[in-house]
């Protein structure tokens, strides 16, 4: 698996070493506009899957959080699902959600999962979202199709 690289300056962080607050906002920033609170983190945060480890960020060198991540790993069949993925519109086409997930597959694999997924939208008005995932190795598995019920 290739080795993530970031930008001059930025670093990875944890949600344990950014703190709720900046996790919180990395989200609102990469999701704007977005309900999400310090409360709804916290609910995050209780879901029992949860691990604050695998909660990854991008610092970019003022300190924003630049970019984000969620691994959500289920130890009993050894995978791991990433979600939500984002990035502040500002660092966008830098290379930091790329070599986030790069770096994210380093650690769920530390941590023991050796299968990876990502849930995208797939639609054809969201090609560069595809793109990102099919950069660093992900294939198409399988696809949603929306069912519209009209009438009585």
């Amino acid at each position: 698996m290739e080795q993530p690289v970031l930008p001059d300056g930025f670093r990875f962080r944890t949600a344990v070493e950014a703190g709720p607050q900046a996790a919180v906002q990395a989200h609102v920033d990469a999701w704007a506009p977005s309900s999400f609170t310090a409360q709804g983190y916290e609910g995050v945060r209780r879901t029992p899957p949860y691990r604050g480890d695998l909660h990854v960020l991008v610092e970019a060198p003022d300190g924003t959080m630049a970019s984000s991540t969620i691994m959500w790993l289920d130890e009993a069949n050894k995978t791991a699902q990433f979600e939500p993925v984002g990035t502040h519109p500002v660092y966008r086409r830098l290379g930091l959600a790329r070599a986030m997930l790069l770096h994210g597959m380093h650690l769920v694999r530390e941590a023991g999962a050796d299968h990876m997924t990502v849930v995208c939208l797939g639609a054809p008005g969201h090609p560069k979202a595809r793109g990102l995932y099919y950069s660093v190795g992900f294939r198409r598995f399988t696809q949603d199709v929306p069912l519209i019920k009209t009438g009585g």
